[in-house]
């Protein structure tokens, strides 16, 4: 267990009541972690939907070994790396109606920031601009 807890503020955790009883994981494997203290715990979220597939499969850590050790990492801003090219067409073929295009993001709160940037660009480029202010915000009564 660390000696020390205070530099780490964990996001939507009582912090001062989590510092002073540490719930901590050492590890993980299918559906459960193992607590620093050796408890089994299951993990009913699956590591908030990120692990849906359990912890550690070892064909799924294999996976990610090879690809790690081949490239870690592929920037997407000017350069690419043909896996994603090779994923966004598969990910098409399986979305509905005219969905033809993929956006990567790396969490929620990303892709909406992001999807909201994308559909004001596409109606400033159509000529359609509009302000937070503007009269879809008005008009509708979640904004009030």
């Amino acid at each position: 267990m660390p000696s020390q807890l205070e530099a780490f503020w964990m996001p939507f955790t009582a912090n001062r009541q989590f510092k002073a009883k540490p719930r901590l994981l050492a590890q993980a494997k299918d559906m459960h972690y193992t607590s620093h203290d050796g408890r089994q715990i299951l993990d009913g979220t699956a590591g908030l939907w990120c692990v849906n597939a359990g912890h550690c499969r070892p064909k799924i850590v294999e996976a990610i070994q090879n690809k790690a050790a081949n490239l870690d990492f592929a920037p997407t801003f000017q350069m690419g790396h043909p896996d994603a090219f090779e994923l966004a067409e598969r990910l098409v073929k399986l979305m509905p109606g005219d969905f033809d295009h993929v956006f990567y993001a790396n969490s929620g709160s990303e892709a909406v920031e992001t999807a909201l940037k994308i559909a004001i660009a596409y109606h400033a480029v159509r000529g359609v601009r509009q302000t937070l202010d503007s009269d879809i915000f008005q008009s509708n009564p979640i904004f009030d």
